[in-house]
């Protein structure tokens, strides 16, 4: 049983993405993906910019040093380019559940097999290597895009945490949570490996 993420320059590669370890060098590729589209100015979500991305890095890396993150880039195997990032999160290794979180896209990549092939190989890590129990989804009330993508993956709605958190503007969110429990892994893979194998 895994206590930790012992191998935190780790790699997952598929047909058509690569999620490599996540540094402070790829900031600017993320701050001009996400200007392509001006996708930080959704307030629903937490797409950097070039105010925040500091912050965003850093973020992401002292989660990684305190073992609870696992942070990647999503590398196009096509054009070698980043096309988003995604996190495995709020990992608690005592009781095996981890939350696939903080991910997002290229306008152009969303609703491809890009989201699907990324979530199949972090679910099969997680569930296969890590030996994970459940893994979380999380995302905004409001972000009725992202909660339609995770249910297509096959996560089911566990409820919603009502004033979940205070953002710097005050608003208070509300959370709705997503999970995969371990004997619901078989068939949520089956189906992802299917939904490339037709995409």
């Amino acid at each position: 049983m895994a206590t930790n993420f012992s191998q935190s320059n780790i790699s997952l590669t598929g047909e058509k993405v690569m999620l490599k370890p996540f540094h402070a060098s790829y900031g600017d590729e993320l701050v001009a993906l996400a200007e392509l589209t001006n996708m930080s100015s959704l307030w629903f979500t937490q797409v950097p910019n070039k105010a925040t991305i500091a912050d965003y890095i850093e973020t992401a890396l002292l989660q990684q040093s305190a073992n609870s993150a696992l942070p990647f880039v999503v590398i196009s195997k096509d054009s070698g380019k980043v096309i988003g990032t995604t996190r495995i999160c709020n990992a608690d290794f005592v009781h095996r559940r981890f939350e696939i979180g903080y991910t997002w896209y290229g306008e152009d990549f969303q609703k491809t097999a890009v989201n699907t092939e990324c979530k199949l190989l972090l679910l099969t890590y997680i569930f296969e290597e890590l030996d994970a129990i459940a893994v979380e989804f999380r995302t905004h009330w409001h972000n009725h895009k992202s909660r339609a993508a995770i249910a297509r993956l096959g996560a089911k709605q566990d409820g919603v945490l009502r004033n979940h958190r205070i953002h710097p503007d005050g608003e208070l969110r509300d959370t709705v949570v997503f999970s995969i429990i371990a004997n619901e892994w078989p068939t949520v893979k089956k189906s992802l490996s299917y939904k490339l194998l037709t995409k």
